[in-house]
Protein backbone atom coordinates (compact mmCIF):
# COMPACT_ATOMS: atom_id res chain seq x y z
CA UNK A 1 0.00 0.00 0.00
CA UNK A 2 1.45 3.63 -0.81
CA UNK A 3 -1.41 5.92 0.18
CA UNK A 4 -4.15 5.87 1.98
CA UNK A 5 -7.59 4.64 0.22
CA UNK A 6 -8.82 6.81 -1.36
CA UNK A 7 -5.30 8.45 -2.57
CA UNK A 8 -5.34 11.71 -4.15
CA UNK A 9 -5.24 10.64 -7.45
CA UNK A 10 -8.75 8.76 -7.03
CA UNK A 11 -9.49 11.85 -5.17
CA UNK A 12 -8.52 13.82 -8.16
CA UNK A 13 -10.06 12.06 -10.50
CA UNK A 14 -13.80 11.44 -8.95
CA UNK A 15 -13.23 15.05 -8.44
CA UNK A 16 -13.55 15.36 -12.23
CA UNK A 17 -15.95 12.72 -12.89
CA UNK A 18 -18.66 14.36 -10.39
CA UNK A 19 -18.64 17.23 -12.66
CA UNK A 20 -20.43 15.16 -15.31
CA UNK A 21 -22.18 12.07 -12.65
CA UNK A 22 -22.94 11.35 -9.61
CA UNK A 23 -19.53 9.59 -7.91
CA UNK A 24 -20.59 9.86 -4.25
CA UNK A 25 -21.09 5.98 -4.49
CA UNK A 26 -17.55 5.42 -5.52
CA UNK A 27 -14.93 3.87 -3.30
CA UNK A 28 -11.66 4.37 -5.18
CA UNK A 29 -10.43 4.64 -9.16
CA UNK A 30 -9.01 1.59 -9.85
CA UNK A 31 -6.23 0.94 -13.05
CA UNK A 32 -7.56 -2.15 -14.47
CA UNK A 33 -4.10 -2.50 -16.81
CA UNK A 34 -2.41 -3.05 -13.65
CA UNK A 35 -5.26 -5.28 -11.86
CA UNK A 36 -4.01 -9.02 -11.78
CA UNK A 37 -5.90 -12.47 -10.57
CA UNK A 38 -7.37 -11.64 -7.30
CA UNK A 39 -5.81 -8.53 -6.87
CA UNK A 40 -6.89 -5.18 -8.07
CA UNK A 41 -4.70 -1.84 -8.06
CA UNK A 42 -6.16 1.58 -7.74
CA UNK A 43 -5.44 4.69 -9.28
CA UNK A 44 -2.50 5.34 -6.80
CA UNK A 45 -0.91 2.35 -7.17
CA UNK A 46 -2.42 0.38 -4.25
CA UNK A 47 -2.34 -3.48 -4.55
CA UNK A 48 -5.35 -4.89 -2.69
CA UNK A 49 -6.94 -7.93 -2.21
CA UNK A 50 -10.19 -7.82 -4.14
CA UNK A 51 -12.43 -9.81 -1.80
CA UNK A 52 -15.51 -7.67 -3.84
CA UNK A 53 -14.73 -8.11 -6.96
CA UNK A 54 -16.60 -5.80 -8.73
CA UNK A 55 -20.23 -6.42 -6.87
CA UNK A 56 -19.50 -9.95 -7.77
CA UNK A 57 -19.09 -9.51 -11.05
CA UNK A 58 -15.81 -11.11 -11.51
CA UNK A 59 -15.19 -14.15 -11.88
CA UNK A 60 -11.84 -15.53 -13.08
CA UNK A 61 -9.50 -12.85 -11.54
CA UNK A 62 -8.04 -9.22 -13.58
CA UNK A 63 -6.57 -9.87 -17.09
CA UNK A 64 -7.05 -13.15 -17.53
CA UNK A 65 -4.99 -14.52 -20.46
CA UNK A 66 -8.14 -16.66 -21.34
CA UNK A 67 -10.32 -12.46 -22.04
CA UNK A 68 -7.17 -11.35 -23.23
CA UNK A 69 -6.61 -13.72 -25.85
CA UNK A 70 -10.16 -13.16 -27.11
CA UNK A 71 -8.73 -9.53 -28.55
CA UNK A 72 -7.61 -11.60 -31.03
CA UNK A 73 -10.24 -14.19 -32.29
CA UNK A 74 -11.33 -12.85 -35.49
CA UNK A 75 -14.85 -13.84 -34.34
CA UNK A 76 -14.83 -11.56 -31.45
CA UNK A 77 -13.17 -8.78 -33.18
CA UNK A 78 -16.05 -8.94 -35.88
CA UNK A 79 -18.87 -8.97 -32.93
CA UNK A 80 -17.24 -6.10 -31.58
CA UNK A 81 -17.10 -4.05 -35.00
CA UNK A 82 -20.73 -5.42 -35.77
CA UNK A 83 -22.95 -5.00 -33.10
CA UNK A 84 -25.90 -7.19 -33.66
CA UNK A 85 -29.46 -6.66 -33.28
CA UNK A 86 -30.05 -10.23 -32.56
CA UNK A 87 -34.06 -10.52 -32.58
CA UNK A 88 -33.33 -9.76 -36.68
CA UNK A 89 -30.04 -10.26 -38.06
CA UNK A 90 -28.31 -12.77 -36.09
CA UNK A 91 -24.24 -13.34 -37.26
CA UNK A 92 -24.10 -16.99 -38.61
CA UNK A 93 -21.85 -18.21 -35.43
CA UNK A 94 -24.47 -16.75 -32.98
CA UNK A 95 -25.74 -19.83 -32.41
CA UNK A 96 -22.84 -21.26 -31.81
CA UNK A 97 -22.03 -19.16 -28.90
CA UNK A 98 -25.54 -19.71 -27.60
CA UNK A 99 -24.60 -23.73 -27.53
CA UNK A 100 -21.17 -22.86 -25.95
CA UNK A 101 -21.69 -20.16 -23.63
CA UNK A 102 -25.21 -21.00 -22.07
CA UNK A 103 -26.67 -24.58 -23.12
CA UNK A 104 -24.07 -26.63 -22.15
CA UNK A 105 -24.33 -25.20 -18.20
CA UNK A 106 -27.97 -25.12 -18.82
CA UNK A 107 -30.09 -25.86 -15.25
CA UNK A 108 -31.34 -29.46 -15.64
CA UNK A 109 -34.67 -29.63 -17.70
CA UNK A 110 -34.35 -26.01 -19.10
CA UNK A 111 -33.89 -26.12 -22.76
CA UNK A 112 -34.62 -22.18 -23.56
CA UNK A 113 -32.52 -19.11 -22.68
CA UNK A 114 -33.31 -15.33 -23.38
CA UNK A 115 -30.45 -13.33 -23.34
CA UNK A 116 -30.75 -9.54 -22.39
CA UNK A 117 -28.53 -6.60 -21.29
CA UNK A 118 -28.67 -6.92 -17.10
CA UNK A 119 -29.56 -8.85 -14.24
CA UNK A 120 -32.67 -6.16 -13.86
CA UNK A 121 -33.63 -6.50 -17.23
CA UNK A 122 -33.28 -10.60 -16.83
CA UNK A 123 -35.97 -10.75 -14.14
CA UNK A 124 -38.18 -7.72 -15.67
CA UNK A 125 -38.64 -10.49 -18.79
CA UNK A 126 -38.44 -12.96 -16.74
CA UNK A 127 -42.15 -11.79 -14.88
CA UNK A 128 -43.29 -10.57 -18.30
CA UNK A 129 -43.22 -14.50 -19.44
CA UNK A 130 -44.78 -15.37 -16.27
CA UNK A 131 -47.77 -12.88 -16.92
CA UNK A 132 -48.03 -13.46 -20.76
CA UNK A 133 -47.67 -17.36 -20.06
CA UNK A 134 -50.72 -17.39 -17.06
CA UNK A 135 -53.08 -14.69 -19.34
CA UNK A 136 -52.40 -17.56 -22.35
CA UNK A 137 -53.22 -20.02 -20.27
CA UNK A 138 -56.66 -18.64 -18.71
CA UNK A 139 -57.66 -17.73 -22.97
CA UNK A 140 -57.53 -21.16 -23.24
CA UNK A 141 -54.88 -20.45 -25.94
CA UNK A 142 -57.17 -18.51 -28.20
CA UNK A 143 -56.02 -15.13 -29.94
CA UNK A 144 -56.85 -11.85 -27.96
CA UNK A 145 -60.32 -10.28 -27.82
CA UNK A 146 -60.37 -7.05 -29.36
CA UNK A 147 -61.58 -5.73 -25.92
CA UNK A 148 -58.10 -7.09 -24.60
CA UNK A 149 -56.44 -5.15 -27.36
CA UNK A 150 -58.49 -1.95 -26.75
CA UNK A 151 -57.86 -1.91 -22.91
CA UNK A 152 -54.57 -2.41 -23.05
CA UNK A 153 -53.68 0.25 -24.95
CA UNK A 154 -55.59 2.36 -21.71
CA UNK A 155 -53.85 0.29 -19.50
CA UNK A 156 -57.17 -1.12 -18.31
CA UNK A 157 -58.62 -4.66 -17.73
CA UNK A 158 -58.99 -6.60 -19.21
CA UNK A 159 -56.00 -6.14 -21.42
CA UNK A 160 -54.03 -5.03 -18.68
CA UNK A 161 -54.89 -7.70 -16.22
CA UNK A 162 -53.90 -6.88 -11.92
CA UNK A 163 -51.53 -9.84 -12.17
CA UNK A 164 -48.62 -10.01 -9.73
CA UNK A 165 -45.16 -11.18 -8.47
CA UNK A 166 -44.63 -12.74 -5.04
CA UNK A 167 -41.36 -11.74 -3.56
CA UNK A 168 -39.80 -11.59 -0.21
CA UNK A 169 -38.95 -9.10 2.28
CA UNK A 170 -35.16 -8.11 2.09
CA UNK A 171 -35.45 -9.34 -1.28
CA UNK A 172 -33.43 -7.61 -4.45
CA UNK A 173 -34.44 -8.29 -8.20
CA UNK A 174 -33.70 -5.37 -9.65
CA UNK A 175 -34.21 -1.32 -9.98
CA UNK A 176 -36.20 -1.07 -13.27
CA UNK A 177 -39.80 -1.22 -12.50
CA UNK A 178 -41.25 -4.52 -12.22
CA UNK A 179 -37.99 -5.67 -10.39
CA UNK A 180 -37.70 -2.47 -7.85
CA UNK A 181 -41.49 -3.90 -6.88
CA UNK A 182 -40.74 -6.96 -6.15
CA UNK A 183 -37.11 -5.42 -3.73
CA UNK A 184 -37.18 -4.96 -0.72
CA UNK A 185 -33.70 -5.29 0.74
CA UNK A 186 -33.57 -0.94 1.26
CA UNK A 187 -35.83 1.81 1.28
CA UNK A 188 -33.08 4.46 -0.37
CA UNK A 189 -33.66 2.14 -3.77
CA UNK A 190 -37.49 2.50 -3.75
CA UNK A 191 -38.74 5.56 -2.32
CA UNK A 192 -40.11 8.31 -4.43
CA UNK A 193 -40.73 5.49 -7.14
CA UNK A 194 -44.27 4.21 -7.88
CA UNK A 195 -44.72 1.02 -7.60
CA UNK A 196 -47.23 -2.24 -8.30
CA UNK A 197 -49.85 -3.46 -5.51
CA UNK A 198 -47.72 -7.22 -5.48
CA UNK A 199 -47.33 -9.17 -2.23
CA UNK A 200 -44.39 -9.82 -0.16
CA UNK A 201 -43.85 -12.78 2.25
CA UNK A 202 -41.41 -12.68 4.87
CA UNK A 203 -38.39 -14.13 4.58
CA UNK A 204 -37.15 -16.84 7.08
CA UNK A 205 -34.92 -14.85 9.17
CA UNK A 206 -32.52 -17.91 10.74
CA UNK A 207 -30.25 -17.72 14.04
CA UNK A 208 -27.06 -19.04 14.28
CA UNK A 209 -24.56 -21.53 14.89
CA UNK A 210 -27.58 -23.75 13.01
CA UNK A 211 -27.11 -26.77 14.94
CA UNK A 212 -28.30 -24.45 18.23
CA UNK A 213 -31.14 -23.40 16.39
CA UNK A 214 -32.94 -25.49 14.89
CA UNK A 215 -36.06 -25.89 16.19
CA UNK A 216 -36.46 -22.32 15.66
CA UNK A 217 -35.32 -21.88 12.18
CA UNK A 218 -37.54 -24.64 11.49
CA UNK A 219 -40.66 -23.09 12.50
CA UNK A 220 -40.00 -19.81 10.88
CA UNK A 221 -39.94 -21.68 7.58
CA UNK A 222 -42.60 -23.27 7.96
CA UNK A 223 -44.51 -19.94 9.26
CA UNK A 224 -42.86 -18.29 5.65
CA UNK A 225 -44.72 -20.95 3.72
CA UNK A 226 -47.81 -20.38 5.49
CA UNK A 227 -47.90 -16.96 4.72
CA UNK A 228 -46.98 -17.38 1.42
CA UNK A 229 -50.01 -19.77 0.99
CA UNK A 230 -52.13 -17.38 2.12
CA UNK A 231 -50.95 -14.34 0.22
CA UNK A 232 -51.62 -16.70 -3.04
CA UNK A 233 -55.25 -17.12 -2.16
CA UNK A 234 -56.13 -13.61 -1.79
CA UNK A 235 -54.00 -11.98 -4.64
CA UNK A 236 -53.61 -13.11 -8.40
CA UNK A 237 -50.33 -14.38 -8.68
CA UNK A 238 -48.43 -15.33 -11.54
CA UNK A 239 -45.23 -16.57 -10.14
CA UNK A 240 -43.35 -16.55 -7.16
CA UNK A 241 -39.36 -15.18 -7.33
CA UNK A 242 -36.74 -15.83 -4.91
CA UNK A 243 -33.14 -15.86 -4.90
CA UNK A 244 -31.12 -18.66 -3.29
CA UNK A 245 -29.26 -16.64 -0.94
CA UNK A 246 -30.16 -13.08 -0.14
CA UNK A 247 -27.46 -11.01 -1.25
CA UNK A 248 -27.80 -7.47 -0.96
CA UNK A 249 -30.49 -7.66 1.83
CA UNK A 250 -28.12 -9.36 3.98
CA UNK A 251 -26.63 -12.67 2.91
CA UNK A 252 -29.94 -14.52 4.22
CA UNK A 253 -30.39 -17.97 3.69
CA UNK A 254 -32.87 -20.34 3.91
CA UNK A 255 -32.62 -24.28 3.95
CA UNK A 256 -32.92 -26.92 0.34
CA UNK A 257 -36.26 -28.02 2.39
CA UNK A 258 -37.92 -24.23 2.49
CA UNK A 259 -36.94 -24.26 -1.39
CA UNK A 260 -38.15 -27.74 -1.87
CA UNK A 261 -41.70 -26.96 -0.50
CA UNK A 262 -42.14 -23.66 -1.98
CA UNK A 263 -42.07 -25.10 -5.08
CA UNK A 264 -44.42 -27.74 -4.30
CA UNK A 265 -46.57 -24.52 -3.22
CA UNK A 266 -45.89 -23.34 -6.26
CA UNK A 267 -47.36 -26.03 -8.55
CA UNK A 268 -49.95 -26.21 -6.26
CA UNK A 269 -51.79 -23.28 -6.77
CA UNK A 270 -50.60 -23.41 -10.55
CA UNK A 271 -48.17 -20.46 -10.08
CA UNK A 272 -44.51 -20.33 -12.05
CA UNK A 273 -41.20 -20.37 -9.67
CA UNK A 274 -38.71 -18.06 -10.29
CA UNK A 275 -35.21 -18.51 -8.85
CA UNK A 276 -33.17 -15.51 -9.25
CA UNK A 277 -29.87 -16.21 -9.47
CA UNK A 278 -28.22 -13.36 -10.60
CA UNK A 279 -26.07 -12.96 -7.74
CA UNK A 280 -25.34 -16.37 -6.67
CA UNK A 281 -24.52 -18.31 -10.44
CA UNK A 282 -21.58 -19.26 -12.35
CA UNK A 283 -19.98 -20.98 -9.12
CA UNK A 284 -19.31 -18.85 -6.19
CA UNK A 285 -21.81 -21.57 -4.00
CA UNK A 286 -19.83 -24.55 -5.07
CA UNK A 287 -22.38 -25.81 -7.58
CA UNK A 288 -22.64 -24.21 -11.00
CA UNK A 289 -26.22 -22.94 -10.09
CA UNK A 290 -26.44 -22.81 -6.67
CA UNK A 291 -30.35 -23.83 -6.40
CA UNK A 292 -28.50 -27.08 -7.51
CA UNK A 293 -27.81 -27.86 -3.51
CA UNK A 294 -31.73 -27.89 -3.37
CA UNK A 295 -32.33 -31.52 -4.51
CA UNK A 296 -35.52 -30.14 -6.47
CA UNK A 297 -37.44 -33.12 -7.56
CA UNK A 298 -38.33 -31.10 -10.92
CA UNK A 299 -36.34 -27.83 -12.24
CA UNK A 300 -37.69 -24.66 -11.61
CA UNK A 301 -39.75 -22.76 -14.10
CA UNK A 302 -37.20 -19.83 -14.89
CA UNK A 303 -33.48 -19.17 -13.99
CA UNK A 304 -32.56 -15.89 -14.48
CA UNK A 305 -28.84 -14.50 -13.85
CA UNK A 306 -25.99 -12.14 -14.79
CA UNK A 307 -22.61 -10.86 -13.19
CA UNK A 308 -20.26 -13.58 -12.88
CA UNK A 309 -21.80 -14.96 -16.43
CA UNK A 310 -21.21 -11.31 -18.13
CA UNK A 311 -23.80 -11.77 -19.86
CA UNK A 312 -27.28 -11.72 -18.62
CA UNK A 313 -30.75 -13.51 -19.11
CA UNK A 314 -33.01 -16.52 -18.15
CA UNK A 315 -33.17 -19.82 -18.99
CA UNK A 316 -36.58 -21.15 -19.35
CA UNK A 317 -38.74 -24.74 -21.15
CA UNK A 318 -39.76 -23.99 -24.19
CA UNK A 319 -43.41 -24.52 -22.81
CA UNK A 320 -43.39 -20.50 -21.41
CA UNK A 321 -42.34 -19.31 -25.01
CA UNK A 322 -44.82 -16.84 -26.00
CA UNK A 323 -47.25 -17.78 -29.00
CA UNK A 324 -46.43 -14.48 -30.95
CA UNK A 325 -43.09 -13.09 -32.06
CA UNK A 326 -41.75 -9.43 -30.66
CA UNK A 327 -43.44 -9.79 -27.29
CA UNK A 328 -40.04 -11.09 -25.82
CA UNK A 329 -37.54 -8.58 -27.89
CA UNK A 330 -35.21 -5.22 -27.36
CA UNK A 331 -33.48 -4.37 -30.21
CA UNK A 332 -29.72 -6.05 -28.86
CA UNK A 333 -31.39 -8.67 -27.40
CA UNK A 334 -27.71 -9.67 -25.44
CA UNK A 335 -24.55 -9.20 -26.45
CA UNK A 336 -22.12 -11.75 -28.88
CA UNK A 337 -18.78 -10.21 -27.31
CA UNK A 338 -20.36 -11.07 -24.16
CA UNK A 339 -21.23 -14.28 -25.34
CA UNK A 340 -17.84 -15.25 -26.02
CA UNK A 341 -16.48 -13.82 -22.79
CA UNK A 342 -19.51 -16.14 -20.95
CA UNK A 343 -18.04 -19.06 -23.18
CA UNK A 344 -14.43 -18.41 -22.04
CA UNK A 345 -15.67 -18.42 -18.54
CA UNK A 346 -17.32 -21.72 -18.77
CA UNK A 347 -14.28 -22.97 -20.22
CA UNK A 348 -12.16 -21.91 -17.56
CA UNK A 349 -14.21 -23.43 -14.64
CA UNK A 350 -14.51 -26.90 -16.22
CA UNK A 351 -10.64 -27.07 -17.53
CA UNK A 352 -9.15 -25.66 -14.04
CA UNK A 353 -11.88 -27.56 -12.22
CA UNK A 354 -12.79 -24.03 -10.40
CA UNK A 355 -16.24 -25.49 -8.50
CA UNK A 356 -13.80 -28.04 -6.42
CA UNK A 357 -11.29 -25.36 -5.57
CA UNK A 358 -14.61 -23.10 -4.68
CA UNK A 359 -16.12 -26.15 -2.66
CA UNK A 360 -12.53 -26.33 -0.62
CA UNK A 361 -11.24 -22.74 -0.02
CA UNK A 362 -14.94 -21.75 0.96
CA UNK A 363 -15.03 -24.58 3.31
CA UNK A 364 -11.22 -23.54 4.38
CA UNK A 365 -12.40 -19.92 4.55
CA UNK A 366 -15.82 -21.01 6.71
CA UNK A 367 -14.22 -23.15 9.18
CA UNK A 368 -11.58 -20.17 10.07
CA UNK A 369 -13.94 -17.20 10.45
CA UNK A 370 -16.31 -19.88 12.80
CA UNK A 371 -13.29 -19.88 15.18
CA UNK A 372 -13.47 -15.79 15.58
CA UNK A 373 -15.71 -15.23 18.15
CA UNK A 374 -15.59 -11.70 17.57
CA UNK A 375 -17.79 -12.45 14.06
CA UNK A 376 -21.30 -12.96 14.11
CA UNK A 377 -23.60 -15.47 12.39
CA UNK A 378 -21.12 -16.44 10.24
CA UNK A 379 -23.02 -18.10 7.29
CA UNK A 380 -22.16 -19.62 3.49
CA UNK A 381 -22.36 -21.64 0.62
CA UNK A 382 -19.17 -22.56 -1.49
CA UNK A 383 -17.18 -18.71 -0.86
CA UNK A 384 -20.10 -17.39 -0.93
CA UNK A 385 -19.73 -16.30 2.44
CA UNK A 386 -21.23 -13.33 4.94
CA UNK A 387 -20.89 -12.72 8.53
CA UNK A 388 -22.57 -9.65 10.95
CA UNK A 389 -20.60 -7.29 13.12
CA UNK A 390 -22.00 -5.63 16.35
CA UNK A 391 -23.80 -2.96 14.32
CA UNK A 392 -23.93 -0.59 11.12
CA UNK A 393 -20.94 1.45 12.15
CA UNK A 394 -18.75 -1.27 13.35
CA UNK A 395 -19.44 -2.93 9.80
CA UNK A 396 -18.26 -0.02 8.27
CA UNK A 397 -15.61 1.17 9.70
CA UNK A 398 -13.96 -2.02 9.55
CA UNK A 399 -14.62 -1.62 5.60
CA UNK A 400 -12.96 1.02 5.62
CA UNK A 401 -10.18 0.16 7.65
CA UNK A 402 -9.76 -3.17 5.44
CA UNK A 403 -9.47 -1.32 2.30
CA UNK A 404 -6.15 0.90 4.23
CA UNK A 405 -4.40 -2.45 5.02
CA UNK A 406 -4.80 -3.77 1.37
CA UNK A 407 -7.69 -5.95 1.46
CA UNK A 408 -11.07 -4.43 -1.22
CA UNK A 409 -14.23 -6.10 0.52
CA UNK A 410 -17.96 -5.43 0.55
CA UNK A 411 -21.29 -5.13 2.94
CA UNK A 412 -24.91 -5.53 2.40
CA UNK A 413 -27.36 -6.08 4.68
CA UNK A 414 -27.86 -3.50 7.96
CA UNK A 415 -24.52 -4.86 9.82
CA UNK A 416 -23.14 -7.32 7.37
CA UNK A 417 -19.90 -8.16 5.48
CA UNK A 418 -20.01 -10.21 2.59
CA UNK A 419 -17.38 -11.80 1.09
CA UNK A 420 -16.98 -12.33 -2.76
CA UNK A 421 -14.29 -13.44 -4.07
CA UNK A 422 -13.61 -15.02 -7.72
CA UNK A 423 -13.56 -18.07 -8.13
CA UNK A 424 -9.85 -18.60 -8.62
CA UNK A 425 -9.23 -17.25 -4.97
CA UNK A 426 -6.78 -19.76 -3.32
CA UNK A 427 -6.25 -20.83 0.37
CA UNK A 428 -3.71 -18.30 0.75
CA UNK A 429 -5.73 -15.42 -0.40
CA UNK A 430 -7.65 -16.68 2.53
CA UNK A 431 -4.92 -16.62 4.87
CA UNK A 432 -4.39 -12.96 3.81
CA UNK A 433 -8.09 -12.60 4.37
CA UNK A 434 -8.16 -13.65 7.63
CA UNK A 435 -4.71 -12.14 8.84
CA UNK A 436 -6.37 -8.70 7.57
CA UNK A 437 -9.05 -9.31 9.66
CA UNK A 438 -7.60 -9.92 12.52
CA UNK A 439 -5.68 -6.72 11.98
CA UNK A 440 -8.59 -4.70 11.30
CA UNK A 441 -11.27 -6.30 14.19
Amino acid sequence: MKTSVPGPESKRIIDQLDKYQDARSVFFVADFAKSKGNYIVDADGNAMLDVFAQIASIPIGYNNPAFLNLASNPAFQTALANRAALGVNPNKDWVDSVERAFMRVAPAGMSNVFTVMCGSCANENAFKTAFMYKASKRRGGKEFSLDELNSCMSNQAPGSPDMAILSFSRAFHGRLFGSLTATASKAIHKVDIPAFNWPKATFPERRYPLHLHQEYNQQIEQDSLKEVEQLLNKHDVAAVVIEPIQSEGGDNHASPQFFRQLQAICQKHDVLFIVDEVQTGVGATGTFWAHEAWGLPSPPDMVTFSKKFQAAGFYLSRRLRPAQPYRLYNTWMGDPVRAMQAAAIVDEIQDKQLLNNVQSVGAYLQQHLNDNKKLESVRGQGSFIAFDLDSGAKRDKFLTDMRQLGVNVGGCGDRTVRLRPMLTFQKHHADILLETMDRAL
